[in-house]
Order: structure tokens, then C-alpha cells, then sequence
């Protein structure tokens, strides 16, 4: 889409690097970059008397993501990352011995080792295998064994790009009186989200990948249906009402989300994220993914006719914004060929992993190919 050509010049990394990378570590935009360059000035020549300032900033970014998965703002709290937006509600659930979390296997770590932690408090985490990277509504169902409580799974696989069915996975989990939690970090700001329609009762997500950020800063949704299921295992003087009365102590917690932010925030990340959602909204997320999905064709289009393999044959209506390959050379080696060349990708494992965003354009597809034709595929 030649309309989105217009954002290109805000990530300078598109002048150095063929960069298709989004699934690790985004870069950030030039509009982000200058809203962090001015917090920090701000710390420098100002001091504490720009607070005022900063906590609406936070709030505004607070609302930004709210708005982006179809949340309210009092249900959001700013986190580290996904693991720690995961642990928040794996460890502050209200458990009986004997309940049963189920998952997708493989998965990425962030969506298991949480739940796993549990096992020693006599919690059981029961898997459901996935097939050639994907999974279907009706595997989870078949899965289920009596006390299962709740279910997590990642939005979009992180290795395959299998985007699974929110929206089937919620009214199973609605049906049945299970609890749904979500790992949202490889959809966010790529795909649609609607937390609301899905049926989604925890989300998590850091904000370095297809947001747009920076790293250490992500978020937490946590649905005001069920938020008194969730107890925050760290607490700390932002956990409580009147958070600035300092000379009045008591233990009264937020009666929503912010009582998960304990201390003193990640002002510099929260700045980035703002910036970053701001962007994002600005080109609109259903854009995002259309362009994004015709790149994503055009890799497709461009695997097949060189005979190469993409790991999970998934079908168009489950793709993301990844997609992996298996390479017909060591992939290793062709990876780090890539990257002398200025092309950015993953490698996982015995494949090669392409990701591009919004910033990117079929030229960066074509160039792509044409390295991986002159390395011999």
C-alpha cells in the first residue's frame, strides 16, 4: 500500500537494514524517540515540577491501550513485560488445590514457566498439543479434564505465526465457566483486538515487539468482571487509594487494575509506549494488518515458487504478520549471510523467521530474495 510509504522515513532503520524483524525486537519511531529525548530534558532542566505532567502522560497512555484492545482505562496496568504480566494473575489467583490450568504446547516460555510455578502450591498445568504449529477450538475442548479453571494461550505462536480463534476459544471458555488469559505480545498493534468480544479476561504484553516501543515496559488487562479474583502478590505505596497521602497509613487497595502498579513507574517506557500507541492509532490497526497481510502473501508467494517449506502451512485466515521457512542450506549460516547483507530476521532453530510491519514495503520483500537467491536459497 503505497499510503503507508509516508510512515517509512519515521523508522531510520529502513535507511540501513532490510528490516523484517518486528516479531523480536521493533525499532523504535522517530516520534518516540523525540518523546523520550523530551522526558529526559525535562528531568534535567525541571525536575519534579514536570510530575503533574508526567502522571498525565501516563494516564493518557494508559487510555491509549485501553482504547487499542477494547478495554476500559481502569482496567489496565502497566507491567515489566509479558512474564510479568502473566505472573501477576498466576500468582494473585485465588487457587484451590487441584485446579487445573490447560495449555497449548509448545509455546513460548512466558505462556508456561508462570503457570508451571504453580505446581508446587498444588496447582496442575495440563498441556494440548499443537499440529504442525497450530490448534483448533475444538482440540482445547477435547482437552479439558474436570477442575480446569483456566486457559492461556498466546494470540499468535511465536515461531509458526498460527493465529489462533480468540472469539470460538472465549465462548468455549464462556460455556464451560473457565477463565481465559491471553499472551498478546506477537498481535498487538498488528492484529485487531478486542478483549470484550473475545470473551478475554487476562492479557498481557510487553511493548517491544509489534508495538513499537522500547523494552521493560508492557501491560496488564485484567477484566473488571473477575477482578476480585486477582490479589497483587507485591504491593507498594501506588497499590493503595489516596496513593500520595503519605501521612495517613492504611491498606486500602485499588478497587481496580492500578493496584498491580506497587512503586514508582517506568516513566521513560511508559513515554515510549505512548508515543508508540499514538502511531499506531494514528495509521489504524485494521490498516496495519491489511498491509502487513499483503506483505505476508508476497513472502508466502515467494517461498513457494523457490520450493521452500513454510514451517506451518497455515491457512491464510490463521496468519499473522510471521512466517517461517525452512531453509535448503545450513540456517545458520544463511542467517548470519543475511545479516552481512543488511536483511534482519530470526533464526529459530533450524528456521528462518521474517516478520515485517507497517514501515515496511514489498521492495524490502524483493530485496529480501534477492540475497537469499545469491546465497543459493
Amino acid at each position: 500500500m503505497q499510503d503507508m510509504d509516508r510512515y517509512r522515513d519515521l523508522f531510520p532503520i529502513t535507511k540501513k537494514y532490510v528490516f523484517l524483524n518486528s516479531a523480536a525486537v521493533s525499532p523504535p519511531s522517530l516520534p518516540v524517540v523525540d518523546a523520550v529525548g523530551k522526558l529526559f530534558e525535562e528531568f534535567s532542566t525541571e525536575g519534579i515540577s514536570c510530575y503533574g505532567g508526567w502522571m498525565k502522560r501516563v494516564a493518557d497512555t494508559r487510555s491509549l491501550f485501553a482504547r487499542l484492545i477494547g478495554a476500559r482505562s481502569e482496567e489496565i496496568a502497566f507491567s515489566g513485560n509479558t512474564s510479568d504480566g502473566l505472573s501477576a494473575v498466576a500468582m494473585g489467583m485465588q487457587w484451590k488445590k487441584g485446579d487445573v490450568v490447560l495449555l497449548p504446547r509448545p509455546d513460548f516460555p512466558s505462556n508456561v514457566y508462570p503457570w508451571l510455578n504453580l505446581e508446587r502450591l498444588g496447582i496442575k498445568v495440563h498441556f494440548f498439543n499443537r499440529t504442525d504449529g497450530r490448534f483448533e477450538t475444538r482440540d482445547v475442548e477435547a482437552a479439558l479434564v474436570p477442575g480446569t479453571r483456566l486457559i492461556s494461550v498466546s494470540s499468535v505462536d511465536y515461531a509458526t505465526g498460527f493465529r489462533c480463534n480468540l472469539e470460538e476459544l472465549g465462548e468455549l471458555c464462556k460455556n464451560k465457566g473457565i477463565l481465559l488469559c491471553v499472551d498478546a505480545i506477537q498481535s498487538l498493534g498488528v492484529i485487531p483486538m478486542n478483549v470484550k468480544k473475545c470473551g478475554i479476561h487476562f492479557l498481557a504484553s510487553g511493548g517491544h515487539k509489534w508495538l513499537l516501543s522500547t523494552m521493560g515496559i508492557g501491560a496488564l488487562f485484567v477484566d473488571s468482571q473477575v477482578n476480585d479474583m486477582l490479589h497483587p502478590v507485591r504491593v507498594g505505596w501506588r497499590s493503595v487509594v489516596n496513593e500520595n497521602d503519605f501521612s495517613s497509613l492504611h491498606f486500602q487497595l485499588k478497587p481496580d487494575a492500578l493496584r498491580f502498579e506497587s512503586g514508582t513507574l517506568n516513566l521513560p517506557g511508559i513515554t515510549a509506549l505512548g508515543a508508540a500507541l499514538s502511531l499506531i492509532l494514528e495509521v489504524g490497526v485494521p490498516r496495519i494488518r491489511d498491509h502487513v497481510s499483503s506483505l505476508v502473501d508476497e513472502i508466502h508467494a515467494g517461498l513457494a515458487r523457490r520450493n521452500l517449506r513454510v514451517v506451518s502451512g497455515v491457512p491464510v485466515a490463521e496468519r499473522s504478520g510471521i512466517v517461517s521457512f525452512v531453509p535448503a542450506s545450513d540456517p545458520g549460516a544463511l542467517f548470519q549471510y543475511l545479516l552481512s547483507r543488511r536483511v534482519m530476521v530470526s533464526l529459530r532453530g533450524e528456521w528462518i523467521r521474517l516478520s515485517p510491519h507497517f514501515f515496511n514495503n514489498s521492495e524490502d520483500v524483493r530485496a529480501f530474495f534477492q540475497v537469499l537467491d545469491r546465497h543459493g536459497l
